[in-house]
Order: structure tokens, then C-alpha cells, then sequence
């Protein structure tokens, strides 16, 4: 079951896409046929018979068709508001346009964003293991050298022991030349 917001966004995306296509090939064309004659946006009685002509613009308040201003990248409110303004289709407003578009564009900036950054944490996480080793091995090398610190210690107490109750021959003692014989 699809969600309110993307069964409004997909026709959106798709009209997007749709009016790219036609300008880029529109405006690319190498042919030699001549454009159609204008015809003036006055006469359309309908948003379907308006917007067959590109240069026009419906507006759904006043049921208008009217030249599309050029000057401006968007229609002014002054000539009609964005939510009931229709080109290119009769069932996308421009300001569904408007938002489709910054969703897509923000989509976009931010997967080239997070792809970069993946990117630069896999080269910094290369490196990261050496660091990780290294210091492993130093802290390896920490360990094993108490622990040879703690063996000599016993070693050392293990042996006075001994000498105390005569377990190993003393060469100090003044008897030892005596007790072998």
C-alpha cells in the first residue's frame, strides 16, 4: 500500500523528468522543419488546449490561460499563485514541482555527501588497523615483559627459600667445602 505523499511524489518526479526531456530535445533539435506557428494562449478554453502550447501557462484560479513569464524563473504570485499554476501537465502545480525537485535535488547532494564520506573513512580505516597492531603489539610486549619481571621475582624468592633450609648448595656458607665429601 503506497503512502499518500509517494503516489503525489512519483508522478511528480516522473512529470520532472518528462519536461526535461522535452526541453532538452526541443532546444538539441537539428532538424529542418520550421516550429509550429504561435498561437496565442489567449484562445485556450481548457488547461489541456493551453498547455499544448509550451510558452503558456494554465492558472486554475481564474481559469485563464496565460502567456508564461520568461522574465521570471517562476510565475509571481501577482499572475498567479505557485499551487494553481499548471505547465507542462494539467495535474502538477508548480509548487509540487518546486518540492519534487528540491527533494531530488537534496536526495542527491546528500548520496554524493555520505559516498564521499564512506569513501574517506575506508582510506582512513585502511591505515586504521596498522595503528591497531601496532599498538597491540606494544601493549603484547607490555604484558609478556611483566610477566618475566614477576617469574624472575619468584624465582629469586623461590631460591632464598631453598637456601634458607639448605635445598641448594651455598658456596658462601663455610661448611659447603665439607658436606660433598
Amino acid at each position: 500500500m503506497q503512502s499518500p505523499i509517494s503516489s503525489r511524489v512519483a508522478p511528480s518526479v516522473l512529470l520532472v523528468f518528462l519536461a526535461f526531456v522535452s526541453l532538452v530535445s526541443r532546444g538539441y533539435s537539428y532538424t529542418t522543419v520550421s516550429p509550429p506557428p504561435h498561437k496565442p494562449c489567449i484562445v485556450a478554453s481548457t488547461c489541456e488546449q493551453c498547455l499544448e502550447n509550451v510558452s503558456c501557462l494554465w492558472c486554475n484560479t481564474n481559469s485563464s490561460c496565460l502567456d508564461y513569464p520568461v522574465r521570471h524563473i517562476l510565475p509571481p504570485s501577482s499572475l498567479c499563485q505557485l499551487s494553481q499554476a499548471r505547465w507542462g501537465v494539467c495535474w502538477v502545480n508548480f509548487e509540487a514541482l518546486i518540492i519534487t525537485m528540491a527533494v531530488v535535488g537534496g536526495s542527491i547532494l546528500l548520496s554524493i555527501t555520505v559516498c564521499c564520506c564512506c569513501c574517506c573513512c575506508c582510506r582512513r580505516g585502511q591505515s586504521g588497523p596498522d595503528r591497531d597492531d601496532e599498538r597491540l603489539a606494544r601493549r603484547r610486549e607490555a604484558i609478556r615483559q611483566k610477566s618475566e619481571n614477576r617469574k624472575a621475582e619468584r624465582r629469586a624468592r623461590h631460591d632464598e627459600i631453598r637456601k634458607k633450609y639448605g635445598l641448594i648448595p651455598d658456596s658462601d656458607h663455610p661448611y659447603s667445602k665439607f658436606e660433598n665429601d
